[in-house]
């Protein structure tokens, strides 16, 4: 009964002119493919160039936690030829729309299909779970960057040698990223090294630095923790000897204070890509900038361990 009212909601909009928030031109020879979150317009536009049309199904500035599909979302995804989705969590708001437009010729290309994926953390997350925060790796980019060179090829066969040979030019960034992060750590010794983070985030491109969590602060996905799972995280830290807690660049975390302060970790900030404009570059950059923060991080812990070896 939802969704035939959301889906009578949202019909009702396709009668509505002008009814898109922001107007995004849309050349009608070119095939149109829809995104979901930020990561993606940067993995598509990569890939396709100027050769397709590329709409997101939301303007920036939503929160994917608690954003609840608009009428204007299925005037959106009307104009859409396929749709690229996260699929695995963060952009169910998506699906739902997805859902109730009944559309059997929609492509669904879902990115992570591919992709290995990590069991979701935290005290009250639910059985079979995964981390749905393949965006933040570098491994996991490649791969769907990858696997969307090759859906989109399917629906456009004439350019399929552009779209590969673009994917994988893309994808050399990323290599060489890693690359450069893993020699400027050289032969440091981090095997110590404990972590915490807010929440179940960075999993993928921690664990390409051998980087284990070791607790995370958020019982589950956008959830804060009560006072008393504040305190056993506090415990935790301080009976593990963790150092290093990584927290999200763009959200607000009102406890991190209080574990700073209780247990003299030190801070460090990830961005999870998904906040802020879309942009061509939007991944290229804050991927930079994440592992300038892993490096930073790594260095200190490392040297942290090495005082606490000699003391």
């Amino acid at each position: 009964m939802r969704i035939m009212t959301l889906l009578m909601s949202l019909l009702a909009v396709l009668m509505t002119p002008n009814a898109l928030a922001k107007e995004y031109k849309i050349d009608s020879d070119k095939l149109t493919i829809g995104i979901t979150l930020q990561p993606y317009y940067s993995y598509v536009k990569a890939v396709v160039g100027d050769k397709v049309n590329i709409l997101p199904l939301v303007d920036a500035g939503f929160n994917p936690h608690n954003y609840l599909p608009q009428p204007n979302d299925l005037k959106r995804l009307s104009q859409m030829d396929a749709i690229v989705v996260n699929g695995i969590g963060h952009d169910d708001f998506a699906l739902k729309v997805i859902s109730a437009a009944q559309r059997d010729d929609l492509v669904v290309i879902e990115a992570n299909k591919e992709v290995p994926l990590l069991p979701a953390l935290g005290q009250s997350v639910g059985q079979g779970a995964v981390n749905p925060h393949t965006f933040v790796g570098l491994s996991t980019t490649i791969q769907k960057v990858y696997t969307i060179a090759s859906e989109v090829s399917k629906l456009d066969p004439d350019n399929a040698t552009f779209y590969r040979k673009n994917a994988r030019k893309y994808a050399k960034q990323f290599r060489f990223m890693k690359r450069d992060a893993m020699l400027s750590l050289g032969e440091l010794d981090t095997s110590g090294m404990k972590v915490a983070t807010t929440h179940n985030a960075y999993g993928y491109i921690l664990q390409e630095f051998g980087v284990d969590v070791a607790a995370v602060i958020e019982p589950a996905h956008g959830v804060e923790p009560s006072a008393s799972q504040l305190q056993d995280t506090i415990e935790k830290i301080r009976a593990s000897g963790i150092d290093v807690l990584f927290y999200e660049l763009n959200m607000p975390n009102r406890f991190v204070d209080t574990i700073e302060a209780e247990t003299g970790v030190q801070l460090y900030r990830f961005s999870h890509m998904t906040h802020g404009e879309y942009a061509d570059d939007k991944v290229e950059v804050e991927m930079k900038k994440n592992l300038e923060t892993l490096i930073e991080a790594m260095k200190f812990a490392a040297a942290n361990q090495a005082k606490s070896g000699n003391a």
